[in-house]
């Protein structure tokens, strides 16, 4: 069995709330050693006090130096990462009435330049050995612009735009990469929406999709079904009928309804 389909070692980013503490959890329970990295070190320490197969290894992934020391530390003292799971991201809800140009910065540095800082020596040390996994947590968001994302969708759109990038090229060098696309899940990130969310799942459902989905050699993980095939139709349609399909959407919400 490979590396990805029962990894040794996995580190995830964006450990210490919703889909990864879930999956820290369900990885340690399975046997795997868990090595789990956010800013909030308290909230991590909690996590790590509730298996012994979970590590900490606090950082704070906009800071793309002591992000290549996380990495370095966690091989040197913990062992090779197997599968690398850079799920850090923010969300902020956000219109064109109440654009906020620091929330989209933020949401750039966390959302994207946070996942190429570690992406990048993660993929040094893999390439290196010839194996390993490496798993985007992007979004469904970020196959097509949608009313509310305008600080979000752009940047799981770049996600998803850089795991296809390097697929070929990764591949041929004996690492895999993987997509993975959630629609709504029940997190404290999704807690802050005041608009319905269709086809919302629990985090429970979304990280047993998540460890399924790894597990085979696929190159995109999206769920749930429904929401996907209503993303995958709405990529293709041309832009005058998404448009009047997007255009429903809003205004559907009053002009001041974003709380964020």
């Amino acid at each position: 069995m490979s590396a990805s389909n029962s990894p040794r070692l996995v580190w995830i980013t964006g450990a210490s709330t919703g889909i990864g503490r879930e999956l820290a959890l369900s990885f340690a329970r399975d046997g795997a050693t868990v090595a789990v990295s956010a800013r909030g070190a308290d909230k991590l320490g909690e996590l790590e006090r509730l298996s012994p197969n979970i590590k900490s290894f606090p950082c704070d992934v906009t800071d793309a130096a002591a992000v290549a020391a996380t990495v370095s530390s966690i091989e040197q003292s913990v062992g090779p990462i197997d599968l690398a799971i850079l799920n850090a991201g923010v969300w902020h809800p956000m219109t064109a009435s109440n654009y906020d140009l620091a929330k989209v910065k933020a949401s750039m540095d966390v959302n994207y330049s946070g996942v190429t800082n570690a992406l990048a020596p993660v993929m040094k040390t893999m390439i290196g050995r010839a194996r390993g996994h490496i798993a985007i947590v992007a979004s469904v968001a970020g196959l097509r612009g949608l009313p509310k994302g305008a600080a979000y969708a752009p940047t799981k759109a770049a996600l998803i735009s850089l795991a296809e990038s390097l697929y070929a090229d990764l591949k041929l060098k004996g690492v895999r990469i993987t997509v993975i696309n959630p629609g709504f899940v029940a997190t404290p990130m999704t807690d802050v929406n005041t608009f319905p969310m269709p086809f919302l799942i629990s985090a429970d459902e979304a990280v047993k999709t998540i460890r399924r989905g790894l597990q085979r050699d696929t190159f995109e993980i999206i769920f749930p079904g429904r929401m996907a095939l209503l993303m995958k139709t709405l990529r293709l349609l041309p832009y005058r009928l998404f448009f009047l399909a997007t255009g429903k959407i809003s205004k559907r919400e009053p002009p001041s309804a974003s709380q964020n």
